[in-house]
């Protein structure tokens, strides 16, 4: 891979940074804007330099989980409104996992309407839920991320340099 790629997607960038930039997309993943996961990322990344890999990776980590995910992050939400959960209880959760899947096909294809056909009513009830919920579980997922992530990648780093290529402790040094 060439200088000018490296430098572009902030590859070699410290542990602490590539950890941030992690954890940023992991947020950005749990986030409420479905949809917009990936342009957020994106912006985001060329916005505050940080590894695009990393953001894009954190961005696209829960892809296959997204009905569980927002269903948890609605459930958090609607219990700190107190909106009663019983109103979730009656939502189809077969059909709101096809609608979910059909809605994404419908967003990369630019159409909106399916979207809303396919929430309607649901989507207004639990509009505040959705978004308080999933924005606390994106902060917490992204949090916990950043701190795995920095813990290995600084455990890695350290192995990479090995106990022959670090400096030796001051107290080992000759003494002039």
């Amino acid at each position: 891979m060439n200088k000018g790629l490296k430098a572009l997607l902030h590859l070699k960038d410290p542990p602490r940074r590539t950890a941030i930039a992690f954890g940023t997309g992991v947020f950005i993943a749990f986030s409420p804007f479905l949809g917009l996961h990936t342009p957020l990322a994106i912006i985001v990344a060329f916005a505050f330099r940080l590894n695009r890999v990393a953001v894009l990776t954190g961005a696209w980590i829960n892809f296959w989980a997204l009905p569980p995910c927002y269903a948890f992050g609605t459930l958090i939400g609607s219990l700190l409104l107190g909106v009663d959960v019983r109103d979730l209880d009656g939502i189809d959760w077969d059909q709101a996992d096809s609608s979910v899947w059909a809605a994404l096909g419908s967003l990369l294809a630019g159409d909106w309407r399916h979207v809303v056909a396919s929430f309607g009513s649901t989507l207004r009830a639990l509009f505040w839920p959705i978004m308080l919920g999933n924005t606390i579980l994106g902060a917490v997922m992204g949090l916990l991320a950043y701190a795995i992530a920095r813990r290995f990648l600084e455990a890695r780093a350290q192995r990479d340099d090995g106990p022959g290529d670090a400096a030796p402790p001051a107290s080992t040094l000759p003494v002039a």
